[in-house]
């Protein structure tokens, strides 16, 4: 269709090095965007552990957080909870891509993923979706608690 078409038009606008120059601007940015925001939520919730993320798998974050829990009739359970923020590494799609995984006592609680085309990118909406998806663990996280 004519969105398809004018996205494409504005692709080839741009180069493959300046696409690539793109992204690495908009990672840096949202990878320090995650990592500020996960190193204060680890230092307002005592027992989580902070950790930078860069690997194959992109730039981000990570707090995780071991608990031991005493279980009636089941005796000591070991309790895992993480957060891990990560933004892809560059493709041949020309996309931000931004991963958040959450894990509350032992329970998969947040699987989320968004993209914004390269050549559309609005960094203030991820900023503030990078602000939601955190908020939202750490109520879940402090519901559960």
């Amino acid at each position: 269709p004519r969105h398809e078409q004018g996205r494409a038009a504005a692709e080839k606008a741009l180069s493959e090095d300046e696409l690539r120059s793109l992204h690495t601007s908009c990672r840096l940015e949202l990878s320090d965007h995650i990592e500020d925001c996960l190193r204060q939520l680890a230092d307002r919730f005592p027992g989580f552990q902070y950790e930078t993320l860069v690997g194959e798998e992109g730039w981000g974050a990570k707090i995780t957080r071991d608990d031991i829990v005493r279980s009636p009739g089941r005796g000591f359970q070991n309790m895992y909870s993480r957060l891990q923020l990560v933004v892809s590494p560059f493709s041949d799609a020309h996309i931000v891509a931004l991963t958040a995984k959450g894990t509350i006592h032992n329970k998969e609680t947040v699987s989320r993923n968004h993209f914004q085309y390269l050549s559309q990118v609005d960094m203030e909406s991820f900023r503030d979706l990078i602000d939601l998806w955190i908020l939202e663990y750490v109520e879940q996280y402090a519901a559960v608690a």
